[in-house]
């Protein structure tokens, strides 16, 4: 019985190996192994019989099986995949890296008033920007973020009405939401004494009640996104999942920006500002920053801009700018592909 057994292994895997006692059937050349002691070999054949159709077909161990016409029959193997190995291509890294950086400073060239960012995907370590340490820039609602995390920084918990005030300042951009919590902060000094704890040094909170007059940077942006995301500044991990839950449920409407750098299926926390400047003659200042994760991407992106002729114009350029970091980020990792080494012959 055990000899019918592994003949019919030898049908369907001729390479397989099949022991009985001391003996190996299947080898590609029938040939069998030696016993212990070093006993020499014995060949041996096994003959099956072939139950397909009812008619009997025969095989000798190593060979191909032989059909009822006499007809050898080729053996199947089946496929295996391909054997790779690959290594990082730091020359065509760093040329796809040029080649973007060139293309980001032309279409900020090409836009009216003041373009500038900052890019950091934490899961690469790549860096972006274009004069992101800009600080002249004013955030408007983008600090709404802010106030949220300085109060959280200060109380580690919130009311229940807070709580509403909370959602509503940021899902929403509620601006009397956040005049109350910009007053329970502390005003401009409360918010002061949040970004020099949280080492964002290029922001300044806006004036008296005037929140969204806060100047900030693309550099401070991306400093704020990363306390939220990895920790630090002394907010809890809780309260670091409020702020970005939050973020990462702004309506609709307000969904716009920065938010045009992920790929289908990515997850976007973001928070947009928008306002006319009419002393600036009659222009806008728009703002997007945020994060965008997903499959070996964690992005923290911020653009900012300024002395726009419309908000829809800001948007634009927001949205222009990263959709081109989104698409091209994944090209700053090159690779090279070879097939691995064969194996030395025995």
């Amino acid at each position: 019985m055990r000899a019918v057994v592994c003949g019919l292994m030898a049908l369907i895997t001729p390479l397989a190996g099949c022991t009985m006692g001391d003996t190996v059937r299947g080898t590609p050349e029938g040939v069998a192994g030696s016993a212990a002691g070093g006993a020499a070999g014995r060949a041996a054949d096994s003959t099956v019989g072939a139950a397909a159709g009812g008619a009997a077909g025969t095989t000798t161990a190593g060979a191909a099986p032989v059909g009822r016409a006499g007809v050898a029959v080729p053996p199947v193997y089946a496929p295996s995949p391909p054997c790779v190995l690959k290594y990082p291509d730091t020359r065509a890294s760093r040329a796809a890296r040029t080649r973007l950086q060139h293309d980001l400073a032309r279409y900020v060239a090409q836009q009216p008033g003041r373009v500038v960012f900052g890019a950091h995907d934490l899961a690469t370590g790549l860096r972006l920007g274009h004069h992101a340490h800009e600080s002249g820039m004013i955030t408007a609602s983008g600090s709404k973020v802010d106030i949220l995390a300085a109060l959280l920084q200060r109380r580690h918990r919130l009311t229940g009405g807070e709580h509403d005030l909370a959602a509503r300042m940021i899902r929403e951009s509620d601006n009397a939401a956040a005049d109350a919590l910009w007053s329970r902060v502390g005003g401009g000094y409360g918010m002061g004494g949040f970004y020099r704890r949280a080492g964002l040094r290029e922001t300044v909170p806006g004036p008296s009640r005037f929140w969204g007059g806060t100047n900030t940077s693309p550099a401070d942006r991306l400093r704020l996104l990363r306390l939220l995301a990895e920790g630090g500044g002394g907010l809890r991990a809780a309260e670091r999942r409020l702020v970005l839950g939050l973020m990462g449920r702004v309506q609709h409407d307000q969904a716009w920006g920065v938010s045009a750098a992920a790929r289908p299926g990515d997850r976007v926390a973001l928070k947009n500002g928008w306002t006319p400047r009419p002393f600036m003659h009659n222009t806008w200042a728009v703002t997007s920053y945020g994060r965008i994760t997903g499959p070996g991407r964690d992005l923290l992106l911020a653009v900012q801009t300024d002395y726009q002729p419309g908000e829809g114009r800001g948007i634009q350029a927001i949205e222009g700018l990263s959709d081109l970091v989104g698409r091209r980020l994944g090209d700053l990792r090159q690779v090279t592909v070879r097939a691995c080494p064969a194996a030395p012959t025995p």
